[in-house]
């Protein structure tokens, strides 16, 4: 069984800060990608970012120069760093997970998901 558990979130001020927590455990011992994605009531879950193995990323164009991805390998896990947070950041993050290349969850998505941890950035 994978188990992606996050944690981290909660209510903040706009122009605060959040740092989400994600580690991954079960018969997948290490996955290719790590990132995460959000959804806001009415909207449709997006990506925010993702990480490879190698320390390729990917970021939402909306975050990228907000939020900042990163992995610890032997940790099996991955955090988010968001700074300058804005009330249109307010959502249900979730923690995704998968084996294949960045290319492949970039068009199709994560196979891997953890339950979410929610984000509300009032003003």
């Amino acid at each position: 069984q994978v188990q992606l558990v996050e944690s981290g979130g909660g209510l903040v001020q706009a122009g605060g800060s959040l740092r989400l927590s994600c580690a991954a455990s079960g018969s997948i011992f290490s996955f290719n990608v790590m990132g995460w994605y959000r959804q806001a009531p009415g909207k449709q879950r997006e990506l925010v970012a993702a990480i490879a193995r190698g320390g390729t990323t990917n970021y939402a164009g909306s975050v990228k120069d907000r939020f900042t991805i990163s992995r610890d390998n032997t940790r099996n896990a991955v955090y988010l760093q968001m700074n300058s947070l804005k009330p249109e950041d307010t959502a249900v993050y979730y923690c995704a997970a998968d084996p294949r290349p960045l290319i492949a969850t970039s068009r199709d998505g994560m196979n891997y998901w953890g339950k979410g941890t929610l984000v509300i950035v009032s003003s």
